[in-house]
């Protein structure tokens, strides 16, 4: 993937529009005015990869605030506990994922599954490389996917990752639709069948 480069197009300016009489203009110095619509090049600044992270990383979290209201929102038995961090891609640090919330539930015939929620604003496949995400879209999208967590106590200090034996990848939903999104979260929020047939019935 060639080096990315990104400019800060919020102190651009464009350069100055040609006088409304372009005739009067001619007549008066002979010269024919070409209209431009090009940035002044001067004021270009590019941005360093760490400056890009952290303006992805604030709108990776607002989209993540925005999530877990709505989803806390829906019923108060269906209640989800705040836990938002993000991370964003190292080679590519427009591109990130948001952690929004996390519980336990029964999952198919899992019992006890811990899963955590994210958002992630590129388009990818979920395997289990070590890199987690496959084929990455360098354009931006939208995905939200959930995926059962175990935790790794074979190093200094326990770590959650992400719990290969179910259904061999730990993914438990992944979609580019936010209403789907929602609807699979909290199905496995809901701890009754009442509160389940209400979910299924969302359009």
């Amino acid at each position: 993937m060639p080096v990315l480069r990104y400019f800060d197009s919020s102190k651009l300016k464009k350069k100055p529009q040609l006088p409304v009489a372009v005739h009067s203009e001619f007549l008066r110095t002979g010269r024919i005015a070409r209209p431009e619509d090009t940035w002044v090049e001067e004021e270009k600044r590019y941005l360093t990869y760490q400056e890009v992270a952290a303006i992805t990383g604030r709108r990776l979290e607002r989209a993540g605030e925005t999530t877990h209201d709505r989803l806390n929102s829906f019923h108060r038995a269906i209640q989800f506990p705040k836990l938002i961090f993000h991370r964003t891609l190292p080679a590519t640090p427009h591109l990130g994922y948001c952690h929004v919330t996390a519980s336990k539930t029964k999952f198919a015939e899992y019992d006890d599954v811990t899963w955590g929620f994210y958002i992630a604003n590129f388009l990818a496949e979920i395997g289990t490389s070590e890199s987690f995400f496959e084929h990455v879209s360098p354009r931006q999208g939208r995905m939200y996917f959930a995926v059962a967590m175990t935790s790794d106590t074979t190093g200094e200090k326990p770590k959650l990752t992400v719990n290969t034996a179910v259904r061999g990848n730990g993914v438990l939903f992944r979609t580019h639709d936010p209403k789907q999104a929602m609807k699979n979260v909290l199905m496995l929020g809901a701890r009754n069948e009442q509160l389940r047939a209400v979910i299924r019935a969302i359009r």
